[in-house]
């Protein structure tokens, strides 16, 4: 359930980034069950009750985000943590129908009509039984084998619809990621090039100065502030970001774990404004605060992402302007995509100088023992870390 919450927030920021309107639907199911009801203490009457209820519930909260996105004067992407087909997999074929007739819902309507496109990420339980967990979810508690079988229920019950596409776990989770979002991008006609293309790699440069704002292409600025946190032990890190633009701004607490089957783990966890003061109090001081301007574009299909640091700062941190994107492309290649109107230094991948974990330390480098030379373990971005890291993402959207 966590990787499905990451999943509306990477398309969301990504999104985001090309200058969208992107609203969050949230699951009813997990609204209400967060309530204190449990299953297990319904009688049959009442668990049927509650199933037509949600829907009626999810239908209405819906309807709210539609109508919102209908008077947007922005390009606009609604996400639905779940629609109301896949509740048809927790009833039986005769309990769906009778709740189909009494309420005078047709699965026309509530499947082919009412989405435009249907995205379904394949549990892990099917094929990646080994990172199968209920235990950043209160509200599920499902083995393996019952996870599969609701899965592939929820799948089957989408089948019809005209855009339907299925997200299986034949590559690692990054790359499962790209595929999600390239499928929304191909229904919208939006080209990314080879940005989520299953071999690229992330790719860092330095950049000398800045240009005038009137080189760039469309672009969307956000202000961004990361916070260090004392962690547990030497090997997780932990680390609030606060990003916003116009005064509008979401928070994430990111926790990053040691490796787990070859993936190193990140969780990520959107908070509210007060939950993100109250943790602030956990400021690792052996870090400096980093204050960025992070300004994204495309150039040539190619989308990019420039982190400007500002001050207050480390010396080091001072005039440091960082690019970044993800590519397949290397050598003249790569240079041949690289944004003209920018004076790139040089490429600085996977080099530990450039780690924002490294960075931020309030120690010179020669003086302390906090510096770390595993940098795919360390680099901070919206982009993901690197080609085998797993990001989870739990708490409330």
């Amino acid at each position: 359930m966590v990787a499905k919450q990451l999943v509306r927030h990477d398309c969301a920021l990504f999104f985001e980034n090309l200058g969208w309107k992107v609203f969050r639907v949230p699951e009813t199911a997990t609204v209400l069950l967060s309530g204190g009801i449990k299953f297990s203490d319904l009688t049959a009457d009442e668990a049927y009750k509650f199933q037509e209820n949600l829907l009626r519930t999810m239908i209405q909260i819906e309807n709210t985000f539609f109508e919102l996105g209908k008077s947007c004067t922005r390009n606009c992407l609604i996400i639905c943590d779940r629609g109301v087909m896949d509740a048809s997999a927790f009833v039986s074929k005769e309990k769906w129908e009778r709740m189909m007739k009494t309420n005078s819902w047709n699965p026309v309507e509530l499947r082919d009509n009412r989405y435009n496109h249907i995205v379904h990420m394949v549990s892990a339980a099917n094929g990646a039984e080994a990172f199968y967990s209920t235990e950043d979810h209160a509200c599920r508690s499902e083995g393996v084998d019952l996870a599969r079988e609701l899965d592939y229920k929820s799948a089957a019950a989408w089948i019809g619809h005209p855009y339907f596409d299925v997200i299986d776990n034949s590559t690692d989770f990054e790359n499962k990621m790209n595929r999600m979002i390239e499928s929304v991008c191909q229904k919208l006609g939006i080209d990314t090039g080879d940005r989520l293309s299953t071999t690229s790699k992330k790719v860092k440069f330095l950049v000398a100065e800045l240009p005038s704002d009137s080189t760039f292409p469309a672009y969307q600025d956000f202000d961004v502030i990361h916070h260090y946190l004392q962690s547990a032990g030497p090997r997780v890190q932990a680390r609030l970001r606060k990003r916003g633009q116009n005064g509008h701004f979401s928070y994430i607490h990111t926790m990053r774990r040691p490796h787990l089957h070859g993936q190193s783990i990140e969780v990520k966890t959107q908070l509210t404004h007060r939950d993100y003061l109250n943790m602030l109090t956990q400021r690792d001081d052996a870090h400096f605060t980093i204050y960025k301007k992070r300004r994204c574009f495309l150039v040539n299909n190619q989308y990019f992402q420039m982190d400007i640091y500002k001050e207050p700062s480390h010396p080091r941190c001072k005039g440091l302007i960082l690019l970044e994107t993800y590519t397949s492309l290397s050598g003249e290649k790569l240079k041949s995509i690289l944004p003209r109107f920018l004076k790139i230094v040089k490429e600085v991948t996977g080099q530990p100088d450039y780690s924002m974990f490294n960075l931020s330390l309030k120690e010179d480098w020669s003086n302390t023992k906090k510096f770390c030379y595993s940098l795919h373990d360390q680099d901070e971005g919206e982009f993901r870390a690197n080609g085998h890291s797993q990001k989870m993402i739990n708490g409330k959207a």
